[in-house]
């Protein structure tokens, strides 16, 4: 959908109108619990709307600019490195130890990249570098790899008062880039088919699959939860396909067995050392 929805949106003023009109939405069914939890959100409300502005503003609008580089197949695809950022990051900010058949998994996802953004040669990277579209959409996950790992600090509020400080951090991220934008750009009115893409991403990745995230991770963990990002390029893809009638190549398939493969031989290794050490 983002894919299509660049046909129509400039990248950071989709992203800012669909964080807007999702926090209008949900402020009818969030405003009794934010009520409720004022003074929880009150102190700590930097790290709310930090977490709503890296996780969804900057992740949402890097990605529609790749989405206007790259295919479809391949964003989906780069996603799936998600978790080597997130252990990464809980080994420089925890120390968490990692041992070499991790560092072999995450180096095996790497060069899944390497394979997918460089259409099966990555040798290419030493010359040509990255695809600017797959380039940028590793940048996201990055970003919302930060928004993954800053869950852990998640203050105990009511899941739609947070949902709603997301939105309105992810609106306030955002809402300069998009001024920049238009004012560099121009704004051009979607047609209707633009305002129903619009609608698609505000209920469905915008807040119900957002909402099941944060549950999520506040189950199991960064981590774990990081891993079922696995899914996306397997469903980002499926749909590519079918909808987009994108080509799905070898290093396509090959990219996502070292990636997805990686991802799960150092989570692992890291599930085992931990049984381990209990």
């Amino acid at each position: 959908m983002g894919k299509l929805a660049t046909t129509e949106w400039l990248p950071f003023t989709f992203t800012a109108t669909r964080w807007f009109f999702a926090a209008i939405v949900l402020l009818p069914f969030s405003i009794k619990h934010l009520t409720k939890d004022k003074a929880v959100i009150r102190a700590n409300i930097w790290l709310l709307l930090a977490l709503g502005a890296i996780g969804m503003a900057m992740f949402n609008m890097l990605m529609y600019l790749s989405l206007r580089h790259t295919t479809a197949v391949n964003v989906s695809i780069i996603q799936a490195v998600m978790p080597v950022f997130i252990i990464v990051a809980n080994f420089v900010v925890f120390r968490q130890r990692v041992v070499v058949l991790q560092c072999l998994g995450l180096i095996f996802s790497i060069l899944g990249v390497l394979v997918i953004s460089t259409s099966g040669n990555p040798s290419a990277f030493f010359t040509e570098g990255l695809n600017r579209g797959d380039l940028i959409m590793l940048v996201a996950s990055a970003f919302y790899a930060g928004y993954t790992f800053g869950l852990r600090w998640r203050p105990d509020i009511h899941w739609l008062s947070f949902m709603w400080v997301l939105a309105a951090g992810a609106t306030l991220g955002v809402f300069p880039f998009a001024v920049w934008e238009m004012a560099t750009s121009g704004f051009t009115v979607p047609s209707i088919g633009g305002w129903w893409m619009l609608v698609y991403v505000m209920l469905f990745p915008t807040v119900i699959s957002q909402l099941a995230y944060a549950k999520g991770v506040s189950i199991l963990g960064g981590n774990r939860a990081g891993l079922f990002i696995n899914l996306v390029p397997i469903f980002g893809s499926l749909l590519a396909v079918l909808v987009l009638r994108e080509a799905f190549q070898w290093h396509h398939a090959a990219g996502l067995v070292m990636v997805v493969g990686g991802i799960m031989l150092a989570e692992y290794v890291a599930g085992r050392a931990a049984i381990v050490t209990s």
